[in-house]
């Protein structure tokens, strides 16, 4: 208590037995958000006259969404949550009520909300595939959102479209995709598809701007981007859904979006490319093991590809939560080895014409992984008559895993790959 120089701390909240984000105060009553008995969070109020736990109230109850964060102005709490991996916005009043939900401007995420409890306004910037970063006025009393700052572009998001679909994956789980492409696309199976995922490490792939994809949509292409287990965009459960015994269920819900985009003729296998980074470069590396027939071109970014001995490298020891740990557990070397890529590569199997990169300083993920795998796969490919392939490995010198790359560096990568897909997947970019 601030008015009392010399009274103690209050201890509201002694063990850590889930998270708690103070949101605001009013006096001597407290709002938190908190994943107490609610691992897709909630918000509890704590009164100081009756700070024992019993005495807690539930003001904002969990739901089926995540509840990202909460803030509190003008006396409204501002709740974000990420509903089918895209942003949802409520107000709710003190005592959790719901007030309305915001009308965003599309699908797409939101960030920010911030501000005193006795403030009147607050600001949020929005992004999704085409629109950049974009910052808009809350005004709370009236209840409505304006544009406050907008950058100035060099081509119209107008032209473009984002829609989002679900493919039903091998045990019956709904899948979220994110489809975005110009305007009058036809659904007619020749569309050059560039399909991205993660699936991994609690990681949300949610929707935002990249001058590359939109790159990929000028030249007539659909960017489409999968919600895979093991990410983030349904909470806890979700997570550890695509974990250790389960990671496999990331790999089924990859393939079950692949088929989803051709069965409903988006595209089809010699038009798909598909791209993953990191434990994304994993997931390229297992689904075109598993399946290769389902791919037209694949794009494996600085991946975990020899998956015995990733945590004998590095930083790999750390990746036991989600991966298991093959070297002192039987159970999860014998999940890891049957979708570990490096160990699945096998001669007289038609690979796709994959592009492997990787940096000779990345300290996060042993550029040795990607030696390993391009070696293996190329010496498979030779068995083949004619060959198959191509397979293809681009080292960058003096760069990391990605963060400590120059722009110029990221541009000339870039390139490459798109080089190497417009070459793969035979397109004729039709930029306007």
């Amino acid at each position: 208590d601030l008015a009392h120089p010399d009274a103690h701390l209050i201890r509201l909240i002694p063990t850590a037995d889930a998270t708690y984000t103070p949101i605001a105060n009013d006096g001597g009553h407290f709002w938190f958000q908190t994943t107490l008995d609610a691992p897709n969070g909630k918000v509890i109020g704590i009164d100081l006259a009756h700070p024992e736990r019993a005495a807690w109230k539930t003001v904002i109850p969990q739901t089926r969404n995540t509840l990202e964060s909460v803030s509190m102005v003008d006396d409204t709490l501002i709740a974000s949550y990420l509903a089918d991996a895209q942003s949802r916005v409520e107000l709710h009043a003190r005592d959790g009520a719901l007030i309305q939900t915001l009308s965003l401007p599309g699908i797409g995420t939101t960030n920010g909300f911030t501000g005193r409890r006795t403030d009147r306004e607050s600001f949020f910037s929005f992004t999704n595939f085409t629109t950049p970063n974009t910052i808009y006025r809350l005004d709370l009393p009236a209840r409505t959102i304006s544009i406050y700052h907008q950058p100035k572009l060099l081509f119209n998001p107008a032209d473009f479209e984002t829609r989002e679909v679900f493919a039903i994956s091998k045990d019956g789980t709904r899948i979220p995709i994110f489809l975005s492409y110009r305007k009058g696309m036809k659904q007619d199976g020749v569309n050059p598809t560039l399909l991205y995922a993660y699936g991994g490490f609690d990681i949300s792939l949610a929707p935002a701007f990249s001058p590359s994809n939109l790159l990929w949509m000028e030249m007539g292409g659909i960017y489409a981007q999968a919600c895979l287990r093991g990410g983030g965009e349904h909470g806890e459960a979700w997570h550890q859904a695509g974990t250790v015994l389960h990671k496999q269920n990331a790999f089924d819900d990859f393939i079950a979006s692949t088929e989803y985009l051709i069965a409903n003729k988006y595209t089809s296998t010699p038009h798909l490319a598909i791209h993953g980074r990191s434990n994304g470069g994993l997931l390229m590396g297992a689904v075109e093991t598993q399946r290769p027939d389902l791919f037209g071109a694949v794009l494996a970014d600085v991946g975990v590809m020899d998956m015995l001995r990733f945590d004998k490298f590095t930083i790999g020891w750390a990746w036991k939560s989600d991966y298991g740990s093959p070297s002192t557990d039987k159970a999860d070397f014998e999940a890891i080895y049957k979708y570990s890529p490096l160990q699945n590569v096998h001669p007289g199997v038609r690979y796709p014409p994959t592009l492997i990169t990787t940096a000779d300083h990345d300290d996060r993920v042993f550029p040795a992984h990607s030696y390993k795998f391009a070696a293996t796969m190329q010496a498979a490919i030779r068995a083949e008559k004619p060959p198959a392939g191509p397979v293809l490995i681009r080292v960058e010198t003096r760069a990391g895993h990605g963060g400590g790359m120059p722009l110029s560096n990221l541009v000339d990568v870039t390139a490459d790959q798109y080089a190497f897909l417009i070459r793969e997947l035979r397109m004729t970019p039709k930029l306007q």
